[in-house]
């Protein structure tokens, strides 16, 4: 990034939005809401922080047997089955689970997909080593891994005329279970962890979502400010 656009980075604010709970079909809809908003230069920069109901949700390179059980054993036990843009495969989201999806223009960042991924790997690493957890990535593979290769956060984006959407899911205190009945990410006896797991006790969710959000203000050059409750309605 050249030194002005790192400067105008640092200058813009990015409006922060915790929403809670929201189906994710409708926090989909919601995205492109914000997308077009974004494109249209309508709107700043925003990062919604929220969970989702039980969901598997498919990305574009996500294959059928990545959900052994069927489609519909997995609706008859209560989740929604969601396809998706982004990139990557079959994931779970779920209560306790922290979803974090950043609409941002990348002009400020020279429209350099790899840096933004990068930085987003950055954010989570460094939020999980505030709860003294050791993480980093894998060559060849997506998210972020504890030194014992268990997947403690997926990631996945999307780009549209140079705003992304979609973005990373942080395993805070929610059940494991239901990795085990897919094929993680298309990764074959991919073991799967969380804060909880690794700290050996449950976290506060409102806390996390602090440490996420200054700890993307200080990857992406941002100055996070809470969304007004009209925006964030």
């Amino acid at each position: 990034m050249s030194e002005p656009d790192r400067q105008d980075a640092a200058a813009a604010e990015i409006r922060c939005t915790r929403m809670g709970v929201v189906p994710y079909s409708e926090a989909l809809a919601l995205q492109k809401q914000f997308e077009r908003a974004r494109q249209q230069q309508e709107t700043p920069d925003s990062l919604l922080l929220l969970e989702h109901p039980p969901t598997y949700t498919r990305g574009r390179r996500s294959e059928p047997s990545e959900l052994p059980m069927g489609e519909a054993w997995y609706r008859s036990q209560g989740f929604e089955l969601v396809d998706t843009d982004r990139g990557g495969r079959v994931t779970y989201h779920g209560p306790g689970q922290l979803v974090a999806y950043p609409i941002i223009s990348l002009r400020p960042y020279n429209d350099d997909v790899h840096d933004y991924v990068r930085r987003m790997e950055q954010v989570v690493i460094q939020t999980l080593a505030r709860y003294e957890i050791e993480a980093g990535t894998i060559e060849g593979l997506t998210g972020v891994w504890t030194p014992e290769r268990r997947k403690i956060a997926s990631i996945g984006v999307h780009i549209s005329r140079g705003v992304t959407t979609h973005g990373f899911a942080i395993n805070v205190n929610n059940d494991l279970q239901p990795f085990e009945w897919i094929v993680p990410c298309g990764i074959e006896q991919c073991e799967v962890s969380s804060i909880c797991k690794e700290t050996g006790e449950q976290q506060d969710m409102s806390r996390v979502m602090d440490i996420v959000t200054e700890r993307f203000g200080d990857v992406y050059g941002r100055r996070p400010v809470a969304a007004p409750e009209a925006a964030a309605a």
